[in-house]
């Protein structure tokens, strides 16, 4: 991962004035806009990354850095970014110098994937070393961490790994990296890790987060999840997982995959029901290709901005630029950001449209009132009641400050707080009330309505937690977190029975409370509809074979394979001990000419591949086809222990064939196949998108492959991957649809 470009430092600070007298939201003129990648300001590759937002209001990312080159150390230990906005980032520096590693890590050991959270009182990095003194190998893989005052540092290594290396069952040691924090309602911290090698597990960790305790769950299988990410949401628990290989240059189709459950420890299922801990494991796709620029789109981290709307940060390939060391080496992945919808209740990337390449809104990180107290005044507030100051960045004080501007409409208020003294502390929009203290975190409106939910008894609400409110119409939703990112202590609803129309007020009884960054804002306009799906029109049966009468004459056969024979309606196929992946290219392909324009190819394959015995690697299913060299395969397969529906693709680049891939969905022993084929207007490229189905209703739809304009691929059948044991897939028919 290569080098940062290191620009002009800077000291990032925002003055915040409110304007007086003035009804808000006021029309706040042009949106602002960004384009991905938001890191190519400060850096050529920024992967894993991870943000939070600072005690300053500030917004800082951490990424992972590689080496440039095999066998070299690590050029970047942990880079630190910084942004007031979400779009323009300037590096910070490094989160541990060249020296610092904890006692217990080997001295060339690596720090990837970091995760950064607030704990307690303090702020703790997760983080990946990778190799350590247990056992004298390497990629002998343990989650460390380290605790800073700020984000910014410094940071200290703890003493001890929070998730020691774990010997596998196969040799070696489980890949034990990746690690996610996530803290339950009831006060449990969670940490998830793992990856291909071992699978992603859920531990608890002791109060302080450095420690495991208890009886770790598997809770998304190996050989298919890595880069573990949960957050709550709308009741559910939801882990985000990538799937397929990170970095494959050119042909790189990492994505970013989820599952939900009602608990933090799972198990959690996909959309249709399917489990990501079994061997057929299930997955909704939430980001994933869709043929611009961008590919490998994965390993994920969700933040949410002062607007209320979410946004998913994630690293990419710009598959015309895949390498820092070209024409191989090291995968330049940088750092993307774009919108997370919830549609029907899942979450998707820009309603599906997958990431975005160009202009874009931006994330709301300012508003009508939006004070930081970076200075002594207070020329935006009116005290009420009490005493009120600012110092040190905070404000402090004891009774009731309002705002002179006041807020309508659907609004998100929020405020960093903690109870100095205070019996309790909180917001008021207009005549609605929200309140932390007496263990509840509780919401009154002008009718006398109120509701409230149970703190956790070890909450310390003398550590800063977030306080967010939202109105939309006559509904508030308010939550209470420790660092904004998806982990809330204790939410509420409450049916309103007027509206929310006022200034802001602070809320401070019975002694002092301190507020930071505190804000109110339009609250954001949700996505109701995802983008549209591809679908089929009319049969072109002159282009289709339904192997009623011996194959077509349109058929056409690259190295013929005299055991596939056509009978009762189906076209049967001993899998083949053989591949195209590679420079070998000795797999049989059965071909037919496509249709000019858009189209959609179809089967229906039948493959007994069993379930959670190795049978590598096995498959069957759709091929579009330029040469050996040149395909997109999407086929149910045995990996390892799993079935999946691969996606994968070979390109020639720099001389030699490069091969990668993309997951789709979850295959059954009949599994319906789509290949949608689209001739962008402009390139002129074929893009093609997976589909799969377990019952040729419901589909799920996956990642886009490219071809150059000048070819014409070809649509065929595969049956290939290793003969043992014997097993024929099935093929129904081939139907093409406008």
């Amino acid at each position: 991962m290569g080098h940062l470009r290191r620009g002009v430092a800077a000291v990032l600070g925002l003055l915040l004035a409110a304007t007086p007298a003035v009804s808000a939201p006021a029309d706040p003129g042009p949106p602002a806009r960004y384009a991905n990648p938001v890191s190519a300001r400060f850096a050529d590759t920024f992967a894993d990354p991870a943000v939070v937002r600072g005690d300053d209001g500030l917004w800082y990312a951490f990424g992972t850095s590689d080496p440039l080159r095999e066998g070299e150390r690590q050029t970047h230990r942990v880079p630190i970014a910084r942004s007031a906005d979400l779009a323009d980032w300037t590096y910070v520096g490094d989160a541990f110098a060249a020296g610092q590693r904890p006692s217990w890590a080997a001295p060339g050991a690596m720090f990837w994937a970091p995760d950064v959270r607030r704990v307690g009182d303090r702020w703790v990095m997760y983080v990946t070393v990778t190799d350590t003194t247990v056992s004298g190998d390497t990629f002998d893989t343990a989650i460390g961490a380290a605790t800073a005052p700020s984000p910014a540092g410094p940071w200290t290594f703890a003493a001890e790994p929070v998730v020691a290396p774990r010997p596998g069952g196969g040799g070696g040691y489980l890949w034990t990296i990746d690690p996610s924090l996530f803290i339950d309602v009831d006060g449990t911290t969670y940490l998830y890790y793992g990856s291909y090698y071992g699978g992603i597990s859920v531990t608890e960790l002791s109060p302080d987060g450095l420690r495991a305790v208890g009886t770790p769950r598997l809770v998304a299988i190996d050989n298919k999840f890595e880069g573990g990410y949960v957050l709550r949401h709308d009741g559910w628990y939801w882990l985000f997982a990538s799937t397929a290989n990170c970095c494959a240059g050119p042909a790189t189709g990492y994505s970013v995959q989820v599952g939900r459950s009602r608990g933090p420890r799972g198990p959690f299922l996909d959309r249709e029901g399917q489990r990501l801990d079994v061997s057929r494991a299930g997955g909704t796709p939430v980001l994933t290709q869709n043929g611009n620029r961008w590919i490998g789109t994965g390993h994920n981290a969700v933040l949410t901005d002062l607007s209320g709307q979410d946004w998913i940060v994630y690293h990419a390939i710009d598959r015309a630029d895949p390498y820092l060391d070209e024409p191989f080496g090291v995968n330049e992945r940088p750092m993307l950001l774009d919108r997370l919808d919830w549609v029907d209740g899942w979450p998707t990337v820009n309603a599906g449209a997958g990431p975005s390449d160009g202009s874009r809104p931006a994330p709301v990180t300012t508003g009508p009132i939006d004070d930081r107290f970076a200075d002594a005044g207070l020329t935006g507030w009116r005290a009420v009641q009490g005493s009120w100051q600012v110092a040190d960045g905070v404000l402090t004080g004891e009774g009731v400050l309002t705002s002179r501007t006041e807020i309508d409409g659907d609004v998100r208020a929020e405020a960093d707080l903690r109870l100095t003294g205070a019996h309790g502390a909180g917001l008021r929009l207009g005549p609605v009330e929200v309140r932390v203290g007496d263990g509840r975190l509780t919401a009154r409106d002008a009718g006398g309505m109120t509701t409230s939910a149970p703190l956790s008894a070890g909450l310390d609400l003398a550590d800063r937690h977030n306080l967010a409110v939202e109105v939309r119409g006559r509904q508030l939703v308010a939550e209470l977190t420790p660092d904004r990112l998806g982990d809330p202590l204790a939410v509420v609803t409450l049916a309103l029975t007027g509206p929310a129309a006022g200034p802001l007020t602070l809320l401070a009884d019975d002694g002092t409370a301190e507020f930071d960054n505190v804000s109110a804002a339009a609250l954001y306009r949700p996505v109701r509809h995802p983008v549209a799906a591809p679908t089929v029109g009319p049969l072109l049966p002159g282009w289709s074979d339904e192997f009623d009468d011996g194959l077509d004459p349109a058929w056409r056969w690259v190295r013929r394979n005299p055991a596939a024979t056509v009978a009762d309606g189906a076209l049967r196929w001993p899998v083949e001990a053989t591949d195209l992946v590679g420079t070998g290219n000795t797999a049989g392909v059965l071909l037919r000419d496509a249709p000019t324009g858009d189209y959609v190819a179809e089967t229906r394959v039948t493959l007994d591949l069993g379930e959670d015995t190795v049978r590598n690697y096995q498959q069957a299913g759709l091929v579009a086809y330029v040469d050996d060299d040149r395909f997109a395969r999407l086929a149910q397969v045995a990996i390892w222990n799993t079935r999946q529906v691969e996606y994968g693709y070979e390109l020639p680049f720099a001389g030699q064939p490069v091969y990668g891939g993309s997951i789709v969905g979850t295959p059954a022993t009949t599994t319906w196949l789509r290949l949608a084929h689209h001739v962008d207007p402009v390139t002129g490229e074929h893009e093609f998108r997976a589909g799969s189905s377990r019952d040729a209703v419901r589909w799920t739809w996956g990642a886009v492959w490219t071809f150059p304009a000048d070819t014409t691929p070809r649509i065929g059948l595969v049956a290939q991957g290793g003969a043992e044991p014997p097993v024929t897939a099935e093929f129904d028919y081939l139907r093409f649809y406008r």
